[in-house]
């Protein structure tokens, strides 16, 4: 069949979102920025290269050419989509395909730098790396070779998020990281806290690996040992054995966790108790998602089915709201998971690795992760509501139909292809099971890719109902889940109204005009309560080879009890770890410090008494060296002066006009953390560099002076992806999704 022929097969139907996000991140640009690729050309691109290794199992120029087709459909349809390295590489010079990697650290200066470089290449290609930080010696231990003493693992973390932070992926954004640090590792505490200053280790996410002896020191209220990771003994410090109490240190990640979201936490005896090929390594570390637990030097492939599309319509006179019910199409979902898996295994034969290492670990074990998107949606249109035993039910049904005929087909791709190389150090060894694949099955975040696809995120309930979207020119407009617009306007309650005030709240439950049988179906994320988060989570994690990515979503006034019970709960029912996000919590600790001093509802400053004290700090510029005096009244700074020579006049009324309004806010009891983030990276024409940082203005330098002697960092860099709060590219709120930190409105993700 030709190009023309295939492309015309099916109509490709996408959203304006769908069109925004591939327009900006995936169709093809010539040299001047133009796009010079359709959706169209996206897909049959994608699909010629992924179906060409069938050559290299014997396979016909004519089965191949099937192999295109079932590909470009299965993609066009929008009922799978793999990772988003594959739909941006696939065809291209880059050509590495891979979602995630794990990079391994020893214990040595070797060891760490190498993965310095290694890093550096795979955020290149593209690619998220984890690290475990585990094997390092802890801080103030000594070093033989030097006769000094080690730095500990949260410096070295450090020199990666810097060198991270200099590279950008594929000339676009800065790579993600995931730093793991084992529970009883000496340098626990330090860990725990390594992000409470949010303008450090900006380009990691921190995942806490608990044993379950720890969680069953903490049920009993024991002490643990910490343990010496050279000895792999006891850590003496001070001449005693280090031990705390494990409820302590529980306690901690928790309230850290309530506080800004971090850290995470890995269950690790529970994640190599899945793991398939032990027998070839222990598994220390996962992906920045926390989703894909893998071996040192292993990538994982990704794609998942959109179960939106699994559903058809019956006809049912039964029901008097309507003359049809949905009903999950099962041979439709059985026909996707074999094509799906055929898919990815093929992106393994299809893929350029960044490292030689890698693609040998890659090939040796081969592993994929199908999973799914759309799961909301898909309840939507069951009528089943997503906090429901139903619905958990139906999860455990859904995934482990997946997790059967995804490994069928693997097991059928062995017979013909030949088993993963290590499968004699397998356990499908032991079974006597041909096998293509270690792994088959992982839920990923989904994030981008479901925008494409036009469905809901992974396995998320719903982010809101309807939102207010700004285009281009500012003009507003609502954007409503197109399923409950379809139904308020077959129940007769639809109006652009009623739709702009729900836009307002995000969720439904407040309205009296809707009915109460919709307002069960149409739950967002807050309004479900944490345990359903949690049984959705454990449901598909229960038929799931490798992890599953969620995030539990908690509401602003949720308690630091509700994220322990959470923990817990993820623990008893078998989850492999648990990210938790409070909404608003990062924001909120720096709305919590704001204090305004009214009068009468105005705001009025204070007067400066006759002397005042300050330090006064030298900054390097564009415009040549700025010295920058801040003086201080009870402790807090009252007002800031600047001097810049040789710029001329222009430049150094401007930075006269800039240091009054400082100093008037100051005055009127502003935070000075907000002065910050209005004033840091703003852009200007001369930027330098200095420390290892970008100066980008003078009102930036301005902002940086003032962070580094009375910021608290809780909101200090305007970069907001670092904040977690808002889209550097748009500026929307950022959703906490799948374990990562996405944009439903452009497709910026973190991860």
């Amino acid at each position: 069949m030709s190009d023309t022929k295939i492309t015309q097969s099916v109509k490709i139907e996408l959203t304006p979102n769908s069109m925004k996000v591939l327009e900006r991140r995936y169709l093809k640009k010539d040299e001047g920025g133009k796009i010079i690729e359709t959706p169209e050309e996206l897909f049959l691109r994608v699909a010629k290269v992924v179906a060409e290794p069938d050559k290299n199992y014997g396979a016909s120029d004519l089965e191949v050419e099937k192999s295109v087709e079932e590909f470009y459909r299965m993609m066009a349809k929008l009922e799978f989509m793999p990772n988003s390295p594959t739909l941006m590489n696939a065809g291209r010079p880059l050509g590495q395909l891979s979602a995630c990697f794990v990079i391994p650290i020893e214990d040595s200066m070797e060891s760490i730098f190498d993965a310095v470089k290694n890093t550096a290449l795979i955020h290149k290609s593209g690619g998220g790396t984890g690290f475990s930080f585990s094997r390092l010696r802890p801080r103030n231990s000594p070093v033989a070779s030097t006769s000094g003493v080690a730095s500990g693992p949260i410096s070295f973390m450090k020199v990666i998020n810097s060198a991270t932070e200099a590279v950008k992926q594929g000339g676009t954004r800065r790579g993600a990281n995931m730093g793991v640090l084992r529970v009883d590792h000496p340098d626990i505490l330090e860990f725990i806290t390594s992000k409470d200053n949010l303008s450090e280790l900006t380009n990691f996410n921190v995942s806490v690996a608990i044993t379950d002896s720890f969680m069953q020191a903490v049920e009993n209220d024991e002490i643990y040992d910490l343990i010496d990771p050279r000895t792999q003994k006891t850590y003496i410090k001070d001449g005693k054995p280090a031990r705390y109490k494990a409820k302590e240190i529980f306690s901690l990640i928790v309230e850290h966790a309530w506080r800004s979201g971090e850290p995470g936490v890995m269950f690790l005896d529970k994640m190599n108790q899945g793991n398939p090929v032990i027998q070839v390594g222990l598994i220390e570390s996962t992906n920045p998602c926390g989703e894909q637990p893998l071996l040192p030097y292993e990538s994982c492939n990704l794609g998942s089915i959109n179960l939106s599309k699994m559903v058809r319509a019956v006809v049912d006179s039964s029901d008097p709201t309507t003359m049809y019910r949905c009903e999950i199409d099962w041979d439709r979902v059985e026909n996707t998971v074999k094509k799906a898996v055929h898919f990815l295994d093929n992106v393994i034969d299809a893929n350029k690795y960044p490292l030689p290492e890698i693609e040998k670990n890659t090939r040796a074990n081969r592993k994929i992760g199908l999973g799914v998107m759309g799961w909301a949606d898909m309840l939507i249109q069951l009528k089943i509501p997503y906090d429901s035993f139903e619905a958990v039910k139906l999860a455990e049904r859904m995934m482990s139909f997946i997790h059967e005929k995804s490994h069928q087909t693997s097991s059928e791709l062995a017979q013909k292809r030949g088993n993963f190389p290590h499968w004699d150090k397998s356990i499908y060894h032991h079974k006597q099971i041909p096998m293509r694949n270690s792994t088959v099955t992982t839920i990923a975040p989904a994030g981008t890719i479901s925008i494409i696809a036009g469905s809901s995120s992974g396995i998320e309930p719903l982010f809101a109902i309807s939102y207010i979207r700004t285009v281009m020119d500012n003009t507003k407009m609502v954007e409503t889940n197109p399923f409950f617009e379809k139904e308020a306007q077959e129940r007769g309650f639809h109006s652009e109204q009623l739709m702009e005030k729900i836009a307002e709240k995000g969720s439904i439950q407040e309205f009296e005009e809707i009915h109460d049988d919709i307002k069960k179906i149409y739950v967002t994320s807050h309004d479900i309560a944490f345990e359903w988060h949690v049984r959705h989570q454990a449901a598909f994690q229960k038929y799931t080879d490798n992890a599953v990515s969620k995030t539990i979503n908690l509401p602003n006034q949720a308690t630091v009890e509700d994220v322990e019970n959470a923990y817990k709960l993820a623990y008893q029912l078998g989850c492999k770890g648990v990210t938790i996000y409070r909404d608003g919590s990062r924001e909120a600790q720096v709305l919590a410090t704001r204090k305004e001093r009214k009068e009468e509802g105005k705001i009025v400053p204070k007067d400066r008494p006759t002397t005042l004290s300050g330090i006064t700090d030298k900054i390097k510029t564009g415009y040549g060296n700025l010295y920058v005096t801040i003086n201080t009244f009870d402790g807090k700074p009252f007002e800031v002066f600047a001097q810049i020579g040789k710029s001329g006049y222009s430049t150094m009324a401007d930075t006269e006009a800039i240091c009054r309004l400082i100093s008037l806010a100051l005055r009127s009891d502003i935070a000075v953390d907000k002065i910050i983030e209005q004033l840091m990276e703003i852009g200007g024409a001369s930027q330098v560099f200095q420390e290892g940082g970008r100066i980008m203005s003078i009102p930036d330098a301005i902002a940086k002076v003032l962070n580094k002697h009375f910021g608290t960092n809780q909101n200090a860099n305007r970069d907001r992806d670092l904040t977690y709060e808002f889209c550097p590219d748009c500026g929307t709120k950022l959703d906490h999704d799948s374990g990562c930190v996405v944009c439903s409105q452009c497709g910026f993700s973190k991860c």
